[in-house]
């Protein structure tokens, strides 16, 4: 293995040459028949077949490179930030691949109730409890009382069993993407109270 070599494989991140595949169409034996038993010329391009042979292994599969169960873990990376996922990467794998088959879902609902829910369940695998300034109620009189207070807010609490494992700012950033843009949002990490008899 070469010092290139060495280094494209350990490069966080980056996909390498690929020795061990083979191309799927060798240049070698598309040549005209001039260069069949040129030694030279088989050998050059067989050079030409290990740079190409990822490039066909990548297309006849590119569907799956854009299916979330499938896809490879580094190029699934750049598929959350494709799709707008509310995650910074260091979640498992599992529950990125989940947030990528569901973002679509989780962009219909965004800056509602259920869909800032949904996002702080996807990031952190808790549900928050959720208080906000809004309402909705109907009358059959005229001038009935109206719903909510009048100064919107809303208030995310996150109740885990170790509020330090928790990063409050992280918590903040989600919600702040998920909220309806217009409102003034409060966000808190508490410990979820101990049981009883412990």
């Amino acid at each position: 293995m070469t010092s290139l070599e060495k280094g494209a494989a350990s490069a966080p991140g980056f996909r390498g040459a690929l020795p061990q595949v083979r191309s799927a169409h060798p240049i070698g034996e598309q040549l005209p028949a001039v260069f069949a038993d040129d030694d030279f010329a088989l050998r050059f391009v067989s050079g030409l077949d290990v740079v190409l042979a990822p490039v066909f292994t990548v297309l006849d599969s590119l569907e799956a490179y854009f299916t979330p169960s499938l896809a490879p873990e580094d190029f699934l990376g750049w598929l959350t930030d494709w799709v707008g996922t509310e995650l910074d990467g260091t979640e498992p794998l599992r529950t990125r691949r989940y947030a990528v088959a569901s973002a679509v879902d989780l962009h219909r609902v965004r800056g509602t109730r259920r869909g800032l829910s949904a996002a702080v369940e996807l990031a952190f695998g808790v549900r928050p409890e959720i208080v906000e300034s809004g309402g909705a109620t109907w009358s059959a009189r005229p001038l009935g009382a109206f719903p909510g207070t009048p100064r919107p807010a809303l208030h995310v609490t996150l109740r885990v069993h170790d509020a330090a494992s928790v990063d409050p700012h992280r918590l903040r950033s989600v919600v702040a993407a998920a909220r309806p843009a217009h409102l003034p949002f409060t966000a808190e990490v508490t410990s979820t109270p101990a049981p009883e008899g412990t």
